[in-house]
Formats: C-alpha cells, sequence, structure tokens
C-alpha cells in the first residue's frame, strides 16, 4: 500500500491576479493565487491534499467507513465523503444538529449526492464534543460489523498535513522568490504544511474561528511533522478578521469577496479563503506586506458553502438591488 492515495491531478495552478494587486496597494506583478480550489475531487478544495495521505491510511488499516466531524456547511465534511466514494468505502459525517430541519443545500446537498450518512449530534457544538461524538458513532459502527476510521477534524494531524508540506514544494518551485504565503487559519494542518516547507517568516496564518488557539494547533503539528519544537510566538498569525464568529459573514470579508470576484473574477468563501483575502488586504494596509514582494495567497477552496450561508446570500441580494 502506497503512503498516499492519489486523489488529484498535481501541481494546481499558479495565477497571476495584476488588477486584485493593484485594487489593495500592491504592484501588478507582486501578487498571485495558488488555485488549491481546483483539485477536481467533489467540487475541490485544499483537504484532498491532507486527505490522499489520511485514505491511505484508513484502507492500510482496513477500514470500510470513514468517519468524520464538521459543520454543517463543512468542506472537509463533504470532502471526506468525495474520497470514500472514490476509493469505494462508507462515509458518515458527524455534524451538529441544527435548529429546526436542515436545509439541504450548499456542501449538505454535495454530501447527499455523494452517498454519505449524516449522524447528527444533538449536544454538540464545538470540535472537541464533536470527536467524542464521532469516536460514540465509530464504537456504534463497530458493533454493527463496520470496520471505521475516524478522519481528524479539518482532517489536521501531522500526517494530513504532509499534503501541504508537498504544496508548499510546489509554491516554491512555481514562485521561486515568493516573499510571503496568506492563507487561512482552520484547524492548523494547512498552514503547519507550509511553514514546515517555508519556514514561519513567510507564511501569513489568518484566522477564521473554528478552534480558540489554532496557532498553537498549527505549532504542535509542525512540531510533530519536524521532529522540531515550533515556538507558537514565531508563527505569524492574524486574529482580527474572525469577526463575532467563525459561521457569521464578517463586513471586510463580504468586501474581499467582491473585490477578488470584480477585479480577476474568481469566486472565494465566506469563511476560509474570503478571510484569507481579507487579512491579506488588511496586511498590505498596516505594512505588513508591502509593494514590490512576491506574495501568494492560497486559494483553499469552500465555494459550495457559499451556496449554503444563508447570510451571505441575502447580502448577494442586496447587491443585486444596488447594481440595478
Amino acid at each position: 500500500m502506497p503512503e498516499k492515495f492519489a486523489l488529484a491531478t498535481w501541481p494546481t495552478p499558479m495565477e497571476p491576479a495584476p488588477r486584485l494587486a493593484e485594487a489593495v496597494g500592491l504592484r501588478a506583478s507582486d501578487l498571485w493565487i495558488k488555485r488549491d480550489d481546483l483539485t477536481g475531487l467533489g467540487g475541490g478544495g485544499n483537504k484532498v491534499r491532507k486527505l490522499e495521505w489520511l485514505v491511505a491510511d484508513a484502507l492500510r488499516h482496513g477500514a470500510d467507513t470513514l468517519v468524520t466531524t464538521g459543520g454543517p456547511q463543512s468542506n472537509h465534511a463533504r470532502l471526506t465523503a468525495a474520497a470514500a466514494a472514490r476509493v469505494g468505502l462508507d462515509a458518515v459525517l458527524v455534524l451538529p444538529a441544527p435548529k429546526g430541519s436542515p436545509s439541504i443545500v450548499g456542501n449538505l446537498l454535495l454530501d447527499a449526492l455523494l452517498g454519505a450518512r449524516i449522524a447528527w449530534a444533538e449536544e454538540a457544538s464545538g470540535p472537541a464534543e464533536l470527536t467524542v461524538a464521532a469516536q460514540e458513532t465509530c464504537a456504534a459502527l463497530r458493533e454493527q460489523g463496520a470496520r471505521p476510521h475516524l478522519v481528524p477534524f479539518g482532517g489536521s494531524s501531522a500526517l494530513g498535513a504532509r499534503g501541504y508540506l508537498e504544496a508548499g514544494a510546489e509554491i516554491l518551485a512555481q514562485q521561486p522568490d515568493v516573499r510571503h504565503v496568506v492563507t487561512a487559519l482552520g484547524s492548523g494542518a494547512t498552514m503547519a504544511g507550509l511553514v514546515a516547507a517555508l519556514g514561519p517568516g513567510r507564511v501569513l496564518g489568518v484566522e477564521v474561528g473554528a478552534l480558540p488557539d489554532p496557532g498553537r494547533t498549527a505549532a504542535s503539528i509542525i512540531g510533530e511533522l519536524t521532529d522540531e519544537e515550533q515556538p507558537v510566538e514565531a508563527l505569524r498569525v492574524r486574529a482580527d478578521q474572525v469577526g463575532e464568529a467563525y459561521a457569521v459573514l464578517y463586513e471586510p470579508v463580504l468586501d474581499a469577496i467582491t473585490t477578488v470576484a470584480a477585479t480577476e473574477g474568481v469566486l472565494l468563501d465566506p469563511v476560509y479563503t474570503g478571510r484569507a483575502a481579507s487579512g491579506l488586504i488588511a496586511a498590505v494596509r498596516d505594512g505588513d506586506i508591502r509593494p514590490g514582494e512576491r506574495t501568494v495567497l492560497v486559494h483553499t477552496g469552500g465555494l459550495p458553502g457559499l451556496f449554503g450561508h444563508a447570510e451571505a446570500a441575502h447580502r448577494a441580494e442586496q447587491l443585486l438591488r444596488t447594481h440595478g
């Protein structure tokens, strides 16, 4: 069994973003977008890189079912379901139960099409509670004769982070003189892999509110990945783009999404890459990223979640009225 199971074709494209660069205060040649939304499988996104390693591990252990957790519009859950379908495994997604009947839109619609079973966790909200619910789900599946394998929240572990160690090498091959790599910081492994490949000085993680202290989580994963302790203080982390909460649309993020769409025709989600773009704009504004410095924005996908975000849909309707 190979170390990883191929789920996409690499490398993903590196696209120039000259109009966006000038709109946010950089030179036209400064800004590029790493298109990890174009990974293909199940609607694309950064989790595919992690799942190549995690699925191979599940197969080595003889699993017949992948179990994972996330929010109702989890991109990771959707791509875990897609990976399970690709390799012929069942998928059970443990998600927090919504108030009332869930709207089957966005990622939930794709989860259904991909054949996943949803296990609604009535008393769980945060990642720790969801992990407990997922462990209980795995125990119940074993009693039924299944062989479940628990994929960590966000695919974030030292094993999953190997996918972004590889992504860092791709970025260096595509942009050898890169000075800044800006990425969403959610469950930690994407930033961890990039830091392991590029060093802490070149990677800027923009918190999305998925965890209470994602920088510390990323530092821990880096330590496991490299066998060297990573001081969390050495990491570049912005925590000013979360707003009220993880799933709540933050006004600067909406501005960033509309700016990127209007200048480059590239669509971002309101939770992850939208916040990363907003953080990039803020970093240029306060001088952390300066004109003349080659900068890469990592597009981690998440577009299906945009269609399941009621607040974003409402704001888009308002924008249409304004344009009319």
